[in-house]
């Protein structure tokens, strides 16, 4: 093909921004590679230099000198869940300003898919690993964890695993939820829960179960197991509508299976909130929506993420101080349409 009539540019090296900044190209490749290390005099002029001259990073050749690949493994158990979307917006939030972009594994609640992943990070293809799914990935062989690379959970604690754990009060919140179903006069209750086994499920019910035996209620919870889908308040309603005597306050582990248990008793004639009170957990944007709408306990999702991906950042960087123990965020109740009194019991 002829190269005729084509317009040579002139590639931009470094030393063209140091000439033009005034400075020296070690300085400008400090300002590039450590800008919390210069002073904000010397970074305003040798950025105003590069985006003068159109100057673009080699960032391979960084990368090679660091021995860093600037990108984070997210590992996610359904990226369809709303809730693990919001908290990966955190996280991409804090790391696009650190220069580090994001692979994602999504498992779609499939353990054989991990084993790809592990390849990828025994391989060191990336500098650290946020893991949402509640456990350390295993290979066929190995674990993720073999890897050494710095690791930090987020929404699912993992216990006695030596990371840190970015979590929320869940137990706290659950107990609440008791608390306030109690407080409007019910008596009986049920509980959609998440895949048993797993640190949130377990966190959530014992905190619920809690909250009921402290009121004096000694009849057994009703519970109906399965993952955080729609689907899970579905198949709880339909046993729910089974029952003979119904409990009057259900409490969901998350708000997909309050929603789908809500939209599914209407169907069938039960009144939402004066047959049966429904509370969700998680604060999702669909739960603004539902008729009426869900009263929930609201995560602050995006602040997980973006204090999962600091505290991931500062271990690669060294700064072990600054992740030591682990962080428990609150949770804040939404009163709104889908609870209230017990039928012939007054709030009070």
């Amino acid at each position: 093909m002829s190269r005729r009539g084509w317009k040579t540019v002139k590639e931009v090296r470094i030393a063209d921004v140091a000439r033009l900044a005034g400075v020296s190209t070690a300085t400008v490749s400090r300002v590039l590679a450590n800008p919390d290390q210069v002073r904000e005099k010397t970074h305003k002029v040798v950025m105003e230099a590069v985006r003068r001259s159109g100057y673009t990073p080699n960032s391979a050749a960084r990368n090679l000198r660091t021995r860093r690949t600037m990108t984070v493994l997210v590992v996610a158990p359904r990226l369809t869940n709303p809730v693990f979307a919001q908290v990966l917006r955190g996280v991409d939030d804090e790391l696009t300003q650190s220069g580090y972009g994001i692979i994602v594994a999504n498992l779609d609640n499939q353990t054989e898919r991990e084993v790809r992943f592990v390849d990828l990070v025994l391989s060191r293809q990336v500098d650290g690993v946020l893991l949402m799914n509640g456990r350390i990935p295993q290979g066929s062989k190995r674990s993720m964890g073999d890897a050494g690379l710095p690791m930090v959970a987020m929404c699912s604690a993992i216990p006695d695993s030596g990371i840190p754990n970015i979590v929320v009060q869940d137990r706290e919140a659950s107990r609440k939820a008791a608390e306030y179903l109690v407080q409007l006069g019910h008596r009986t209750f049920g509980y959609i829960s998440g895949l048993p086994g797993t640190y949130i499920e377990t966190e959530r019910f014992k905190g619920f179960q809690e909250g009921v035996l402290a009121a004096g209620c000694s009849e057994k919870v009703a519970r109906w197991e399965g993952p955080f889908m729609f689907s899970t308040g579905v198949a709880a309603a339909e046993a729910f509508l089974r029952m003979r005597k119904r409990p009057t306050g259900v409490f969901a582990a998350c708000d997909e299976s309050a929603i789908g248990f809500i939209k599914t008793v209407r169907s069938a004639g039960i009144r939402v909130p004066e047959d049966v009170s429904v509370i969700g957990f998680d604060g999702i944007e669909f739960a603004d929506y539902t008729e009426p709408t869900l009263t929930t306990f609201r995560q602050p999702l995006h602040e997980i993420g973006r204090t999962g991906a600091r505290a991931l950042l500062s271990m690669i960087q060294g700064e072990k101080g600054r992740t030591d123990g682990d962080v428990r965020l609150p949770l804040q109740l939404l009163e709104r349409g889908t609870t209230g009194p017990a039928l012939g019991k007054k709030q009070g």
